[in-house]
């Protein structure tokens, strides 16, 4: 459990908590939710005593581990599951430990705590997780050093979750996943043995994944039983029912003041102003709730073109001409199309959005474009590229020379960005301030087709509804690259998706795109009932099932010469005569009990190894 006990703590005098307390049920999954520069992220560095309170407790039971993603991993030699093995530490130096290991007492105590944590099934569930997120079995065995830092964060976060830590902190943990990586994410936190707590802006996440909503707003902490969409209904009706008290206690005090103005001066009078007075003085009054600043975004308007405004027929494109990435293209976009791109990554969505966005030519095949088309394109690295040292402003003047300034101002007012972000250096903006402005940017000259690939990252709630509508206003055409779940649902009316080195409508939803991810191994008759009575068919094993079961059967191997050499170096412990001398009694107990122990330990693997031979007899069979 944690229980949070009425906190306070400031930064350069400005508080953020103030008695702040909630608990958090133990095994709960929780997510974490407010204004952005609210204290979130500053929570989760309190709980991980990165930070000193001024005031108030934070408690957990006393050995419990705390895990979180702080920073990517580095770039090193070291194999990708290699690297998430070694987050499990204990299990990393016992394994250590029994390759030197002399002493037969040492070496039980090892095995034995080894198998008490289940170290031998590590490689299968890092291997597992590092799938989950992106990588399959060739990547999981290349160097750190060969993934740019947005994937190294992706090895970081498969090995927090490997090493399962009691209370794990995850703050913004799908801004760097795609939208299989966050689906398979949701359902991965969903069945999480121990304690979580997100940070999230993502309403698929937070809806699916946690059963809870800490609110982090006013300086203090307001736990909500539910997921997200529960958490904001129940927070609508409380701030409406806080309005109407407001409201209605101001009109009280109002009327009794009225009285007062009144009757003060009159002497028949005077004694019931002064008792109203001290009344309106007693009152505790109600505040009424802040109402939230409106987040826009205000996308120009293209003029119209005649459809479609780009026809693909049996196009090709790649980077090289013998190794085409997409091929068999046969496409057509309309000014009023809202299309999603899904598919895996490693799959073409890049390529496609790099030729739709004149970033690559066709390589083969025909592509018909709108003589007056204009096309504009978002993507995270332009986030990233943005002049630190410059101010929005500053932008704005380069991208639209001759321009005037209170134009200028407009539309970053139009996005957001208010007279005091317009002068402010973009490298002291805020994430979200920063996506605001670089959607601008790709929005400046009102194009007919917007492609964007990740819009929200960086963006909270309401900054995401914002966008919702803006893009449903937006009379230009819409591709979307996002992981996002309310986002395309909400945005999207066509599904396009991107494998096997092509493109097709997508004709199922969403949710069935979902559910076929997460439940990939579907039975293959539609209709049994009509099928002619067969004897079953033994399904064969596919390679990656046949390899992981070998795998398995060479642990057990590997498990079995180990205790071997460990009850041998026992039996030649007991084989000592001296052992058996009258004052040794008990040291020979000790070690009659540990053989007992390592025999058993033999059973029981050799019982897993049979268990696996005939495993992989059958599958290949």
């Amino acid at each position: 459990m944690l229980r949070i006990s009425e906190i306070n703590y400031s930064v350069e005098g400005r508080p953020l908590f103030e008695e702040a307390s909630a608990v958090i049920p133990e095994g709960h999954k929780v997510g974490i939710v407010g204004r952005n520069g609210a204290g979130k992220t500053t929570l989760f560095k309190l709980i991980r005593g990165e930070l000193t309170l001024d005031s108030g407790e934070l408690s957990l039971p006393s050995r419990a581990k705390i895990g979180g993603v702080a920073q990517e991993v580095p770039s090193s030699e070291t194999s990708l599951i290699d690297t998430v093995l070694e987050a499990d530490i204990e299990r990393a130096r016992l394994m250590k430990e029994s390759e030197t290991a002399e002493d037969p007492s040492r070496i039980a105590d090892i095995q034995t705590r080894l198998a008490d944590i289940d170290a031998w099934s590590a490689e299968g569930r890092a291997a597992s997780i590092l799938k989950g997120l992106g990588f399959d079995d060739e990547e999981q065995q290349m160097p750190c050093s060969a993934f740019s830092g947005g994937w190294r964060m992706r090895v970081a976060l498969a090995a927090v979750l490997f090493a399962q830590p009691d209370l794990l902190l995850l703050d913004e943990p799908t801004n760097y996943l795609d939208l299989e990586g966050a689906l398979w994410l949701e359902s991965y936190l969903a069945k999480y043995p121990h304690t979580v707590l997100i940070i999230s802006h993502d309403r698929g996440l937070l809806n699916r994944a946690v059963g809870g909503i800490l609110h982090l707003e006013d300086r203090k902490l307001t736990y909500y039983q539910g997921p997200y969409d529960q958490f904001a209904r129940q927070r609508a009706e409380k701030r409406a029912l806080q309005a109407a008290m407001a409201k209605k206690q101001q009109a009280r005090r109002d009327h009794m003041q009225s009285f007062v103005d009144r009757f003060k001066a009159k002497a028949s009078k005077a004694k019931q102003a002064q008792s109203r007075l001290k009344m309106i003085e007693k009152m505790d009054m109600i505040t009424a709730p802040e109402d939230v600043a409106r987040k826009v975004f205000t996308f120009p308007e293209p003029e119209e073109l005649s459809p479609p405004i780009i026809n693909i027929e049996n196009g090709s494109v790649g980077y090289t001409d013998d190794n085409p990435v997409l091929t068999r293209l046969n496409l057509r976009i309309d000014q009023d199309d809202r299309i999603a791109l899904l598919g895996k990554n490693g799959q073409g969505k890049s390529t496609l959005a790099k030729l739709l966005s004149d970033r690559l030519p066709l390589m083969a095949g025909r592509q018909v474009n709108s003589s007056k088309l204009r096309v504009g394109f978002f993507a995270q690295h332009q986030v990233d590229e943005l002049i630190v040292e410059e101010t929005p402003l500053q932008h704005m003047i380069a991208a639209r020379p001759g321009v005037m300034q209170s134009k200028l101002r407009a539309q970053l007012a139009g996005f957001g960005l208010g007279p005091e972000q317009a002068e402010t250096e973009v490298g002291r903006l805020s994430g979200g301030q920063k996506a605001r402005l670089s959607l601008l940017l790709a929005t400046l000259h009102a194009p007919h087709l917007l492609i964007l690939d990740e819009p929200t990252n960086h963006l909270d709630i309401e900054s995401r509804e914002a966008l919702v509508e803006a893009l449903t206003r937006y009379s230009g055409a819409v591709i979307l690259v996002s992981h996002d779940m309310h986002l395309l649902s909400l945005v999207a009316d066509r599904l396009w998706l991107v494998s096997n080195g092509t493109v097709k409508p997508y004709e199922e939803d969403l949710e069935a795109y979902r559910k076929m991810l997460l439940t990939p191994e579907k039975p293959v008759s539609k209709n049994p009932s009509k099928q002619p009575k067969e004897a079953p068919k033994v399904k064969r094993a596919s390679r990656d099932e046949v390899l992981a079961l070998r795998s398995e059967v060479r642990k057990a191997e590997a498990r079995m010469e180990k205790i071997n050499e460990m009850r041998d170096k026992l039996a030649k412990k007991l084989a000592d005569p001296a052992l058996y001398e009258d004052a040794k009694t008990g040291e020979l107990e000790v070690w009659n009990k540990k053989y007992a122990e390592v025999m058993e330990a033999l059973h029981r693997a050799e019982t897993l190894w049979m268990g696996a031979q005939e495993k992989l007899e059958k599958a290949t069979a």
